[in-house]
């Protein structure tokens, strides 16, 4: 067995500043939305897939890839925004097996409603707390680890905007 890479003192400060940071933040804005919106912060995340996709639809499969989510956990979490009428399943035309998730108007209209307040609490939350150095470093960082896990880069460009919901 391989001798166990344990982390230095200051990989372990960062480590725990990364962790708790992320969990702050996430919890905050989980929060919110649900106060504000009505909706847990994973449900908003894949009504923005949905808006963001070629006719507001995905292959199921391909809207839990893009929301880092398991297909049983998408599943749930598409069962519930159907059930509020804002995602509807529709057969796949290219495969009997698969379905697509696509999103309503009245989900459309409702991820409109509760994207200013979510911005304004990333803005908050985040971005106001950071330079704009500190800010272009932060994206360097999570880029490169994302780069190194998926090869890729998160957002191409031209999804800049996404949270806009602007039609």
């Amino acid at each position: 067995m391989d001798q166990v890479r344990w982390l230095s003192d200051e990989e372990q400060k960062t480590w725990r500043a990364f962790l708790g940071a992320t969990r702050l933040i996430f919890d905050e804005l989980d929060r919110e939305l649900q106060r504000e919106a009505g909706m847990p912060h994973g449900y908003y995340v894949v009504l923005v897939a949905l808006s963001e996709a070629p006719g507001r639809r995905l292959r199921m499969t391909d809207l839990a890839a893009a929301t880092a989510s398991s297909c049983s956990r998408l599943s749930h979490a598409v069962a519930r925004l159907e059930e509020a009428g804002w995602v509807e399943r529709q057969p796949c035309p290219s495969d009997r097996r698969s379905h697509h998730a696509a999103l309503t108007a009245a989900g459309l209209e409702v991820l409109a409603a509760a994207a200013p307040g979510h911005v304004e609490g990333v803005r908050r939350h985040l971005f106001d707390r950071l330079t704009p150095a500190q800010l272009g470093q932060l994206r360097d960082v999570c880029e490169a680890v994302l780069r190194e896990e998926t090869g890729e880069k998160p957002f191409p460009a031209g999804r800049g905007a996404a949270h806009r919901v602007d039609g």
